[in-house]
């Protein structure tokens, strides 16, 4: 199904007066007719914010989505009380989306209502004991005070210092480039000494903890920040503790969650031009001669084009899912060891147990009993279960029947679970923890998405959600870019630079974008500007639905 009306999803008015940076310099360069059609394979927020980006400076831009929605992993299940999230749910670095639809000429808050939330996540453990933790700093300290004591509250600023440190120092060179280039980080941890010990080059992130807090609930929470980028915490680096930083400057909730915000991209690329075929997987990537010639589709039907963004898990192009031509367009050290899984529940229900904020971990009794099996393959024994009421937080009254989604980490590649199993692992632990829900969800529902379920509904990601695993200090400069091997092909998503998470995801594609205007010229891509919160975005010359291809 193509669809080339604004009204994908809704009718939305658009100021279109002036041109973006690139639409102008196109436009000077050649007629829209005779540019390069431009094929992305997968309707991820990688793939659609490279999308519109490209649509909006004249670009002819066609999108294959297998998936009857866009969005991805960011997706969404029927329930009884209405679509409830079944992919991410957390929103940082809002810039990032400001900074695309303003690229475009537009503005995020006219196509999305999108609230902060001061309240970053509510935290429980089994011994009864519970902690907030909020956007604001000093809030923050003063809970931890609180839960743990003074020595903690100075542990924690210390810790929070580091993580700040770190981000700022690392978000321009790394995050915003292209292309970050360790010798330009290696200049930049040079000139100010003391990044070095902040970045703990030979630690873990656990061993890091460890050093830094000595109340073990502390560590455990701060560890689980590991998973946020697909990792454990004793395999990710030390320096991937700035991942605090990004959800200490605030988190955002997104009305209709996370999978509205991927529609209304979704909009603005077709409202740019762009062609959105849903429900039409890509099933080769035709080559010839070294270079891209077009896409072939589940109908036999081929689809020339000089470029194509494949905007999923870059795995799939080494395992042969879009043609054997496609196999050397990356390394596999780029895409291996692959992150980590999960066992996902999407369901409505009426809850009974300790008051619930938007975002709620309920920790195992040891982080050992959750990594320990995950890395030889096995489900956790004792899990740590993630719960998003998603009709609850500020200025919000929650319904009789509320729509939630649970999270528990799963080791990637796992065969098929036994359905009881999996209930019992997430909703027994819950229970245990004072929690349940009325109605639980029943097998007839499909609430449930496991590992397996993953494998399956973006083919060559082994079920991994993260693509690869930040295992090791150099693991980001592992990921694949933009570019490729072969002429014609670009890469977005959450499995290519900079990395997994809807951000990091949405910078991707316009990474990519980047990527294909510099190849037709020298000239820089978008306009630099400044973005909210200290974030800096580069010029391009520096710098779920089921899908073979979709990323988020």
């Amino acid at each position: 199904m193509a669809i080339r009306s604004v009204s994908l999803i809704r009718q939305l008015s658009v100021n279109q007066s002036g041109q973006s940076a690139l639409a102008s310099q196109l436009s000077r360069m050649a007629p829209r007719a005779h540019l390069p059609r431009i094929l992305i394979i997968g309707a991820g927020i990688g793939g659609l914010a490279a999308a519109a980006r490209l649509a909006h400076s004249g670009h002819r831009v066609e999108i294959f989505e297998a998936g009857a929605s866009p969005g991805g992993k960011m997706r969404s299940l029927p329930t009884a009380a209405g679509l409830a999230e079944a992919g991410p749910t957390v929103l940082t670095l809002r810039a990032v989306f400001d900074d695309l639809f303003a690229d475009c000429n537009a503005r995020l808050e006219d196509r999305v209502s999108i609230v902060p939330e001061p309240l970053l996540a509510r935290h429980f453990w089994p011994d009864g004991t519970q902690l907030d933790l909020f956007s604001d700093h000093e809030e923050s300290a003063a809970a931890i005070r609180t839960f743990a004591g003074p020595r903690a509250e100075s542990q924690f600023h210390a810790f929070a210092g580091r993580a700040a440190k770190l981000f700022a120092a690392f978000d321009a060179p790394m995050m915003q480039a292209g292309r970050p280039n360790p010798l330009t980080l290696a200049r930049r941890v040079m000139a100010e000494p003391g990044l070095l010990p902040a970045i703990a080059p030979h630690r873990s992130l656990s061993g890091l903890l460890a050093r830094n807090f000595d109340d073990p609930r502390l560590r455990q929470l701060f560890g689980r920040y590991a998973t946020y980028v697909g990792g454990t915490p004793d395999t990710t680096p030390a320096l991937l503790s700035l991942v605090w930083q990004a959800e200490a400057a605030g988190i955002w909730r997104v009305t209709g969650g996370l999978s509205a915000l991927a529609r209304a991209v979704a909009d603005l690329a077709v409202e740019r031009g762009a062609t959105l075929y849903l429900d039409t997987s890509v099933k080769e990537i035709r080559i010839t001669d070294g270079a891209v010639r077009g896409v072939v589709t589940g109908n036999d039907r081929l689809h020339a084009g000089e470029i194509v963004l494949h905007a999923g898990d870059p795995r799939a192009l080494g395992a042969g899912h879009l043609g054997v031509a496609a196999r050397k367009a990356v390394s596999s050290r780029g895409t291996d060891p692959r992150s980590l899984s999960a066992e996902v529940w999407a369901f409505a229900a009426k809850p009974d147990g300790p008051p619930l904020a938007h975002h709620n971990v309920f920790f195992g009794a040891d982080p050992k009993t959750e990594f320990d099996p995950i890395r030889h393959g096995r489900p956790p024994d004792d899990p740590t279960v993630y719960v998003c009421a998603q009709d609850r937080g500020t200025n919000l009254k929650p319904p009789r029947i509320e729509r939630f989604e649970t999270i528990v980490n799963a080791p990637p590649g796992l065969a098929e679970q036994e359905y009881e199993t999996c209930r019992r692992r997430t909703f027994g632990t819950l229970a245990r923890r004072g929690l349940t829900f009325s109605p639980e969800p029943s097998r007839s529902d499909g609430a449930l998405t496991d590992p397996q379920g993953f494998g399956c509904l973006f083919p060559g990601s082994m079920g991994a959600l993260y693509g690869r695993a930040p295992t090791g200090l150099m693991a980001a400069f592992a990921r694949p870019r933009a570019t490729t091997r072969i002429k014609g092909l670009y890469l977005a998503g959450g499995g290519t630079h900079p990395g997994p998470g809807v951000p990091m995801a949405g910078l991707s594609g316009k990474h990519a974008a980047a990527a294909i205007a510099t190849a037709r010229s020298s000239t820089s891509m978008f306009r630099r500007r400044a973005t909210p919160g200290g974030t800096s975005t580069g010029s391009a010359t520096t710098v779920a639905m089921p899908s073979t291809s979709s990323d988020s």
